[in-house]
C-alpha cells in the first residue's frame, strides 16, 4: 500500500519568529547602555531579551551586528532629539536645544545615564575595533551635521563673517560629549544645565538672531 506523503504545512516554511523585535530590541539596548559593548555578555543580553542564542543568531546575526542594531534603533529612539533640534530656525537655536535635549536624556530616570554612542565602547579590546570604529563614524556624523548647519548660518548672516564653523562644531560637540560623561558619573542637571549656559556664552556675538 502506497502511503501519500503528507503536505508540509505553511506554518512550518519560514516560521514567523515568536517575539517582537522591537521589544527585543530595547531590551538588549539597556544592557549595551549599563554595561558597555564589552561588559555585556551574551548571557546578559539572551536574558534580558527572553531569546536563546540560536534565535538571537538567526534574528541578529553576531554580538557586533546586534549592538549596530541597537545603535540604529537609540538614534532613532532615546537620541532622536538630535534630529529634532536641527529643524530650529537658528543656529542658536540648534544648539541650545542640542543641549537642552542631551541634559534631558542623558538624566532621564527611565533609562541609564549618559550616552549610549559616547560611552557604548569607550575601552574594548582589539576584538571588538569593528565596534569602535562604527561608533567614531557614528559620532563623526553627528559633528558634519552640526558643521553644515553652521556654515549654512554663516552663508545666511544668522553667524558672523569671520566665525569658523568647524572649530564651532568641534566645540559644541565637545561639550555634549562631556556633558554625556559628567551625567554617567552622577553630575545633577543643575550642574549639565552650567555647563551649557557657560558653553553659550562662548557663542558669536554678532550673528543675527532670526525670530519667528
Amino acid at each position: 500500500m502506497l502511503r501519500m506523503k503528507a503536505k508540509r504545512s505553511p506554518k512550518s516554511i519560514g516560521r514567523p519568529r515568536s517575539f517582537d523585535e522591537g521589544k527585543v530590541l530595547d531590551r538588549a539596548l539597556q544592557v549595551f547602555w549599563r554595561k558597555g559593548y564589552e561588559g555585556a555578555s551574551l548571557s546578559d543580553l539572551t536574558a534580558a531579551m527572553g531569546i536563546e542564542r540560536p534565535s538571537l543568531y538567526a534574528a541578529f546575526g553576531d554580538k557586533a551586528a546586534l549592538f549596530s542594531r541597537v545603535l540604529d534603533r537609540y538614534q532613532e529612539g532615546q537620541a532622536g532629539y538630535v534630529r529634532d533640534a536641527f529643524q530650529e530656525p537658528t543656529a542658536r537655536r540648534v544648539v541650545e536645544r542640542l543641549f537642552r535635549s542631551t541634559i534631558d536624556a542623558s538624566t532621564d530616570a527611565r533609562h541609564p545615564r549618559g550616552c549610549l554612542l559616547v560611552q557604548g565602547a569607550l575601552a574594548c579590546g582589539s576584538d571588538a575595533d569593528c565596534v569602535r570604529r562604527d561608533l567614531i563614524s557614528r559620532r563623526a556624523a553627528r559633528e558634519t551635521l552640526t558643521r553644515r548647519r553652521l556654515q549654512r548660518a554663516k552663508a545666511e548672516g544668522d553667524l558672523p563673517a569671520d566665525s569658523d564653523p568647524p572649530a564651532l562644531a568641534r566645540f559644541i560637540i565637545a561639550v555634549l560629549h562631556g556633558m554625556a560623561v559628567r551625567s554617567a558619573s552622577g553630575a545633577s542637571r543643575k550642574e549639565l544645565r552650567e555647563i551649557a549656559d557657560m558653553a553659550l556664552r562662548a557663542w558669536p556675538r554678532e550673528g543675527r538672531e532670526k525670530r519667528k
